[in-house]
């Protein structure tokens, strides 16, 4: 469920729905000017024998939509996908965050569909919340996948992480690796020299003035994300299609990203996430 085993690198994860319940984000302070980086004698992300491994060598779990809860806060909206929040899923081990991205006026919001169906706030209070995490665990990555609904600019994107101070921490690859590439430092590196935040976004063109700022397809292949029936997980590529067939894709340096959650369908042409199957869906046999 978790990785390619006949291949030689791991795979990044979209999970599903993450089982308990709790409150929103709430907002946090930005993080201050400096942060110290790590030393010897530590996990990296939850085990010592990651800390050797390069960046795409390891599997990166993660949460889908993690930043739409299904909860109080949205008056147990259908809409959505998770029942914990962000600080919650890196606390119980997960490295990979998701969100969509919408841009219904001048701001940056955390809309799913659109921000008439479920609006989870700005993403600056977002990630204020995510820095201050990784300011608390210095010895961990964090991979985050921005879905760039509305096709707002790099810059938008670069702009709030300055101004939640995360891009002190995003890693930004050497010009000539800023593409497809099999070259990817350790987790050790990564931490040691407190570049810990590796973050994909769709829908931009790679821009030497936003390095730290990665054009997902031009790293990543996704596996379909719309499954109505747990036998339909696959590991075929869905997007983007130059990358398939996945052992090519792979040969060539994309990371897979396998997305395993499941929809329901309500009426015709509507999906929600099925919170009745999150225990099969979250379990080793799927």
């Amino acid at each position: 469920m978790l990785s390619l085993p006949s291949l030689s690198l791991a795979a990044l994860v979209a999970a599903t729905a993450i089982h308990a319940q709790t409150a929103s984000p709430s907002s946090s302070s930005t993080l201050p000017a400096s942060s110290t980086g790590p030393t010897g004698g530590h996990a990296c992300n939850n085990s010592p024998t990651l800390c050797g491994r390069p960046y795409n060598a390891v599997t990166h779990m993660g949460a889908h939509n993690i930043a739409f809860l299904r909860d109080q806060s949205t008056d147990n909206s259908l809409s959505g996908n998770q029942f914990q929040n962000a600080t919650r899923a890196l606390d119980a081990g997960l490295r990979l965050l998701q969100v969509q991205v919408h841009k219904p006026e001048s701001t940056l919001r955390l809309c799913h569909t659109s921000c008439s169906l479920l609006d989870a706030g700005d993403l600056d209070t977002w990630l204020s919340a995510v820095g201050a995490w990784l300011l608390a665990h210095p010895h961990d990555v964090v991979t985050m996948l921005l879905v760039n609904a509305d096709k707002a600019p790099a810059s938008d994107f670069a702009s709030a992480l300055d101004r939640t101070g995360l891009s002190r921490l995003a890693y930004a690859p050497a010009p000539a690796a800023n593409g497809t590439s099999s070259t990817w430092p350790t987790l050790q590196s990564m931490t040691d020299a407190n570049r810990r935040l590796v973050t994909f976004v769709t829908n931009i063109q790679p821009s030497a003035s936003t390095p730290h700022l990665l054009s997902e397809f031009a790293h990543v292949f996704e596996t379909p994300f719309t499954v109505t029936d747990v036998a339909g997980f696959n590991c075929t590529v869905d997007r983007p299609s130059r990358a398939d067939p996945a052992p090519a894709a792979l040969a060539a340096g994309y990371m897979g990203l396998v997305n395993h959650f499941k929809y329901q369908s309500v009426v015709a042409g509507l999906d929600v996430p099925d919170v009745s199957a999150v225990d099969t869906v979250n379990s080793a046999a799927t």
